[in-house]
C-alpha cells in the first residue's frame, strides 16, 4: 500500500537503527573511552565552579548567550527546511519528473516520492523541537547563573548547589542541541534515498562514521581529553 520495494524498506529500517545505535554509543555506552560530548559536559561543571569565584559574570552570560543564539538559528533553519519539504510536497508531480530526467535520479513514483520527502519532514520538524527546547534551557540556565549567590556569599553551600544546577541545566540543554544536530546531520544521510536505496544505505553509513570518528578519535576530542 506504501508502495515501498522490498529494498527501501530496508534501507530505511537501516536508516534508522544507524542513528538509534549512534545516539546510544554516544548518549549510554561509550566502550570504555570518553566521548567529546562527554568530555566537555565536565567542562560545563568545571565552567559553573568557576563562575561562582568570579566578581564579574558578564563573561559567563555572554557564552551562554552565544549558546542560546547557536540553538536560535539552527531553529530558524529548521523551519525553513520544513517549509521547503512541504513546498515540494506541492509541487510532487514535477519534482518526479526533474529527478527521473536526472541521470542519477531515483524518484520512483508520485507515491514513493511523498514518502520520502514525509520522513525527510519529519526529521526537520525534530531537529526544530530539539533546538526548540534548547534555547529555552539556555535560557534558564542563565536564570541560573543569575540566582548564584555573590560576593561574601559566592563560597558558600548554597552557591556551589546553584552552580550544580546551572551546569546541570546547561549540559541537558547542550544534549538537546546535539539531538538537533544529530538530525541535521543524519538528514544528509536522508538524502540518498532520493538516489535510491543503496545510495541511501552508503550515504547512512558515511555520516555514521564520519561522526563516530569526530566524537570517539577525532583531534578535538585529544584536545579536550
Amino acid at each position: 500500500m506504501l508502495d515501498l520495494t522490498l529494498f527501501d524498506a530496508f534501507a530505511f529500517a537501516y536508516f534508522v537503527a544507524a542513528w538509534g545505535t549512534y545516539a546510544w554509543l554516544v548518549e549510554i555506552w561509550s566502550g570504555g573511552k570518553t566521548g567529546l560530548t562527554a568530555s566537555m559536559a565536565i567542562y560545563r561543571q568545571r565552567w559553573m565552579e568557576e563562575m561562582t569565584v568570579r566578581p564579574n559574570r558578564i563573561v559567563d552570560t555572554q557564552i551562554n548567550m552565544t549558546l542560546q543564539q547557536g540553538s536560535s538559528f539552527f531553529a530558524s533553519t529548521s523551519l525553513l527546511a520544513v517549509g521547503a519539504c512541504l513546498g515540494l510536497l506541492n509541487a510532487s508531480d514535477r519534482a518526479v519528473e526533474v529527478v527521473q530526467a536526472l541521470s542519477f535520479g531515483h524518484a520512483g513514483t508520485r507515491q514513493l516520492w511523498e514518502i520520502k520527502l514525509a520522513g525527510l519532514t519529519v526529521v526537520f520538524v525534530y531537529a526544530f523541537f530539539k533546538f526548540g527546547w534548547a534555547y529555552r534551557l539556555f535560557n534558564y540556565c542563565a536564570i541560573l547563573i543569575g540566582a548564584t549567590p555573590e560576593g561574601d556569599r559566592r563560597t558558600s553551600d548554597e552557591a556551589k548547589a546553584m552552580a550544580e544546577r546551572a551546569a546541570r541545566m546547561n549540559t541537558i540543554a547542550a544534549a538537546h542541541f546535539n539531538r538537533g544536530q544529530r538530525a541535521f546531520f543524519f538528514a544528509l544521510g536522508y538524502l540518498g534515498w532520493f538516489a535510491g536505496p543503496v545510495v541511501f544505505v552508503v550515504a547512512t553509513t558515511a555520516v555514521f562514521a564520519v561522526l563516530y570518528r569526530r566524537q570517539f578519535h577525532s583531534e578535538s576530542r585529544q584536545a579536550v581529553i
